[in-house]
Parts: structure tokens; sequence; C-alpha cells
């Protein structure tokens, strides 16, 4: 019997496949390419401080991580971060800052199409 591939969270695994119906109904390449991110290896995933969402977005950005956003550096923007996870740090610096720290699947049903929205990985 051959070995399963693919990440074994089953949280993950939902929002992958819920991703990837989103690209093909809308058209936006944006989430199949979000969805084959979040699919790469335990040890390829993405973790991002929120000193690097500041240094790379603007004011009022829709930033997306595929993977978990951490809580070392400061968010001195109102921006908006759709990620997978979130530390708690981080969560409570992003609102701090006036943000919002949405998950990826939430930041699809506000905007399917994906425009204005910036991956940092």
């Amino acid at each position: 019997m051959p070995k399963p591939t693919g990440p074994s969270n089953v949280e993950l695994r939902l929002l992958i496949r819920f991703l990837r119906k989103a690209s093909a109904q809308t058209g936006a390449g944006i989430w199949r390419y979000v969805a084959e991110l979040l699919e790469k290896p335990r040890r390829s995933r993405v973790f991002v401080n929120l000193s690097k969402i500041d240094r790379y977005s603007s004011e009022n950005d829709v930033v997306v991580v595929p993977g978990k956003v951490l809580g070392s550096g400061e968010l001195r923007k109102k921006v908006t971060v759709a990620a997978f996870r979130f530390s708690d740090d981080a969560v409570e610096k992003i609102r701090g800052a006036g943000g919002d720290a949405i998950n990826i699947a939430e930041l699809v049903k506000r905007n399917p199409k994906g425009s204005g929205a910036r991956i940092i990985t």
C-alpha cells in the first residue's frame, strides 16, 4: 500500500481543497498558488514575522501568508492579514495597529477574485 502524501492536518487539507475549488470557480490563480504553498512538506512551511509584513506592505493592504504569522517585530500599518495560523502575540499586535487578522477561507469569501491581495512568504 503506498504511503499517503500531503499534509496530515485535516483542517489544512480542507482549506487546500476549498482553495482549489475557489480557484476553479472564479478563475483566480492566486488561490491555486496559495494552495500549492500550503501543500508543501512540513519542513518547508512558511513562518512570517510581523516585521516582514510591516516591511513589505503599505497602509490598508491585504496580505496573505500561506503558513503561520509570528509576533516578532512591530506592525505600524493598518493591514488585513490572512493566514492559516497566528500566534497570540501576532493577533494582539495586528489588532493593536488597527488591522484585521483573519483566516484565509474568510478572505476568499470576502474577495473571491483575490484582487489586491499580496502574498508574503
